[in-house]
C-alpha cells in the first residue's frame, strides 16, 4: 500500500498492482480497496489500482467532512492517475464508485477508457437511499466480527449461497477492532456529507450516464438489488443496447464480483477497453 497526497494536502492510501490496461476500481461510499480482493485474483493482464477515498480506509480524514462528496472524490482519482502517469483508465465503480466513473465521463472523458457500473445508475431508489441511512455512520452493534459474520445473512436477506467465510471477509471488510469493541473504517462524519447532500434538489443523473456514450460499458446488478431497480437497469440498456450486462442471482447490493456472471462481463469488457 501506497500513499499520495490529495490537492488539499491529504495523504490518501492506493495499491497499484500487475501490468497491462489499467483499471482503476473505485468502491461504495463506506468501503475500501478491499472490496475488491475478491475480484483481483481472477483478472490477468491488467494493471489494477485501487484506492481509499478520503476519509476511509487507511485514507486521512479531512478536515471539512463537506468535502466528502462525488466531484472531490472524483478529482482526487485523477490526481491519483496523474500521480501515476496514467493518461486513460478503464474504471470499475461499485456503487458510489459507479456515481463517480459517470461524473468523470462529464469531468474528464479523455482519460476514460471504459466503465464498468456495479450495480449503481443514474436512478436510486428511495428505500435503498434509506437502508444506507440507517447504518452509515454509526458503530456496528456486534462485539464481535465473528458475531457480525453470523448476523449478516439476516441483515441482507438479498444474499443467498455466500459461504461463511465470505460473510466474516465481510465483517472484516466493514470493521475495525478496538479495545473497546467493533468500530467503523471510515470517518464517521460522512454522515453530515451525505445527509447535507440529500437535502440538495436531486440532480438528474442520466446527462452523466449518456456522456459515456462512445466508451466501452459493461453493466452488472445484484437480481436482488434495492439500490439499481430492474426498470433502471433496463432504460440503461435501451439507451446503450451495446451495454455488456449481467444479472447476479442469489446477490443484492452489490455483487463482490467474482460471481462467474460478473467475471463474464467483466473479462469481455476489459477486451473492449484494450
Amino acid at each position: 500500500m501506497n500513499t499520495f497526497q490529495s490537492f488539499d494536502g491529504l495523504a490518501l492510501a492506493y495499491r497499484d498492482e500487475g501490468e497491462g490496461l489499467p483499471v482503476l476500481c473505485l468502491a461504495g461510499l463506506t468501503r475500501s480497496m478491499a472490496d475488491f480482493d475478491y475480484l483481483a485474483p481472477h483478472l490477468g493482464g491488467v494493471r489494477l489500482i485501487r484506492m481509499d477515498y478520503r476519509g476511509r480506509g487507511a485514507s486521512q480524514h479531512a478536515p471539512d467532512p463537506m468535502s466528502y462528496t462525488i466531484p472531490t472524490e472524483a478529482r482526487d482519482a485523477l490526481d491519483l492517475l496523474d500521480h501515476l502517469g496514467i493518461e486513460r483508465a478503464a474504471i470499475i465503480g461499485t456503487s458510489r464508485g459507479g456515481l463517480i466513473a459517470m461524473a468523470l465521463g462529464v469531468m474528464a472523458h479523455g482519460r476514460l477508457r471504459g466503465v464498468c457500473l456495479n450495480d449503481i445508475g443514474p436512478e436510486i431508489p428511495a428505500a435503498g437511499l434509506g437502508r444506507i441511512m440507517d447504518y452509515l455512520g454509526r458503530k456496528p452493534k456486534f462485539k464481535t466480527r465473528a458475531e457480525m459474520a453470523a448476523a449478516l445473512p439476516a441483515l441482507l436477506p438479498g444474499f443467498a449461497n455466500v459461504p461463511p467465510d465470505r460473510w466474516l471477509a465481510e465483517a472484516e471488510h466493514q470493521t475495525v477492532e478496538t479495545e473497546t469493541g467493533l468500530d467503523i473504517p471510515y470517518d464517521p462524519r460522512l454522515r453530515d456529507a451525505v445527509a447535507a447532500a440529500a437535502m440538495q434538489d436531486t440532480p438528474d443523473l442520466w446527462p452523466m450516464f449518456d456522456a459515456l456514450a462512445d466508451l466501452p460499458l459493461a453493466l452488472i446488478r445484484g437480481a436482488n438489488s434495492d439500490l439499481l431497480s430492474r426498470e433502471t437497469a433496463d432504460e440503461m440498456h435501451h439507451r446503450r443496447p451495446d451495454m455488456l450486462f449481467a444479472e447476479v442471482p442469489d446477490r443484492g447490493h452489490a455483487p463482490f464480483l467474482d460471481e462467474p456472471e460478473a467475471l463474464a462481463v467483466i473479462r469481455t469488457w476489459i477486451k473492449a477497453c484494450a
